[in-house]
């Protein structure tokens, strides 16, 4: 059947469709009423506006289904946040650590590439997916442990780790909170070691007054619900080295060696002009592949929620830093029995989450708390794997430690943390407050 709208008629209907999402969205997700001991208490969640909804709809509009305009734009705007060359786009912050430390074994990195058997220094209280990349590419993780209450990486086991086959750091800045950049970054340069920032939690943190994610060769983001900005699944690689951005892509998009965008062709000027592998002379350049590469795009429609997301990370990060220190003050009381957080020197964090830990002397245990804490609809989650050498996944993994991780063992057993994302309320703070100050002095 023949398009019989006008260019002017079809842009006249998008706006349209477009104003009409945003009234859908104001209508459907009205506020709730908070009533304590019933409406449930999220420890994480999206924060969406009416502008978020309307990007999407424009994007799918579009019709344009896999990465295009405004994953391109996006980019340029993570890229401005953090004052850094690039930022790369993935479907996921697991992800983007698996194709920012895959980049660091390309051949095309000569003797500095990382190689199986090689050691990679990391922390064994943390997220599986800052590990696994190293056990997936063949790499040995030498596990340290953390301090407490920063839960960031004791950076007194650095030289115990280092051996002969030691080629890089990965550590993530748990929780939002900062590791001790001055320190690691040091060790690194002293000891030529790569070192990739785990910035998923902390997109926004600051240290020493500089944004972290921008001290090491790479650093990762996630945009999943529950991180800073959400663009449902997504996450990004950044870094200030073309040559690393193209690698990540590379391994990003399906290990092929053209760096074309979607939709694009011959952006090398010679696309059947190269000499690359065992391959014939001329072979396409857009089939010719220098990696074992994965298919790990971001749509449009989510970079599209990302960019509305984005411009609201400020105040997002605000209301993190608000939240987290209405929970200090109104739980400062209860130090005789709780240990509570701290920022580590010279961080500014934009927090995560609050953790907690039950002392071992405390009259109750990690668990009995956050169990009352689910009785009254609160939501609350363990500083994720613990130790993560005690998880099954694990067992048969060949790995090395410099000391007894007797911290990550205590994180295993005592420590949890709350949300301070910026859904949350006062009054939704003050109960939850109320009902741990109740539940610790009942006993």
């Amino acid at each position: 059947m023949e398009n019989t709208l006008s260019t002017s008629d079809t842009a006249t209907l998008r706006d349209q469709i477009l104003d009409l999402a945003q009234e859908y969205f104001q209508a459907k997700f009205l506020p709730q009423d908070f009533i304590p001991g019933v409406t449930h208490i999220p420890v994480s969640g999206k924060v969406l506006h009416a502008q978020d909804l309307r990007n999407l709809v424009a994007a799918s509009l579009d019709c344009w289904l896999t990465t295009g305009t405004y994953a391109a734009f996006f980019e340029k705007e993570i890229a401005r946040f953090f004052d850094v060359r690039s930022a790369s786009l993935v479907n996921s912050g697991s992800s983007a650590n698996l194709a920012a430390f895959s980049a660091l074994t390309s051949p095309k990195l000569g003797d500095r590439a990382l190689r199986a058997g090689d050691e990679v220094i990391t922390v064994a209280a943390g997220f599986p997916t800052t590990v696994n990349p190293i056990i997936q590419n063949g790499c040995i993780p030498v596990f340290l442990d953390v301090e407490i209450p920063t839960y960031q990486l004791d950076t007194t086991q650095l030289e115990q780790a280092l051996s002969d086959r030691t080629r890089a750091i990965v550590l993530a800045h748990t929780l939002g909170n900062v590791f001790d950049l001055e320190k690691v970054t040091a060790f690194a340069r002293r000891h030529n070691l790569w070192l990739m920032e785990d910035t998923c939690d902390a997109f926004g943190s600051e240290y020493l007054g500089k944004k972290a994610g921008t001290f090491g060769d790479l650093a990762t983001l996630s945009f999943y619900p529950a991180h800073h900005i959400t663009t449902g699944e997504g996450g990004a690689v950044v870094t200030n080295s073309p040559l690393l951005r193209s690698l990540v892509e590379s391994f990003r998009d399906w290990g092929r060696d053209c760096w074309c965008e979607p939709g694009k062709d011959n952006t090398c000027g010679k696309r059947y002009e190269w000499d690359l592998g065992d391959l014939p002379h001329g072979y396409d350049h857009k089939y010719t592949y220098s990696h074992i590469g994965y298919n790990l795009k971001m749509t449009d429609m989510q970079a599209a929620i990302g960019l509305s997301q984005l411009q609201r990370l400020p105040e997002f990060i605000a209301a993190r830093r608000k939240n987290f220190e209405y929970l200090y003050k109104h739980l400062e009381e209860m130090q005789d029995v709780l240990i509570l957080p701290q920022a580590s020197p010279g961080a500014e964090p934009s927090w995560f989450g609050f953790p907690i830990a039950v002392r071992d002397d405390a009259p109750f245990t990690r668990d009995e708390l956050i169990k009352e804490l689910d009785r009254k609809k609160i939501g609350t989650r363990l500083l994720f794997g613990g130790n993560l050498i005690r998880q099954p996944a694990y067992r048969n993994v060949k790995y090395r430690t410099v000391s007894d991780l007797r911290n990550a063992d205590f994180v295993m057993r005592n420590v949890f943390w709350l949300g301070v994302f910026p859904g949350l309320s006062e009054p939704m703070l003050d109960f939850v407050c109320e009902t741990i100050i109740r539940f610790s002095k009942s006993f």
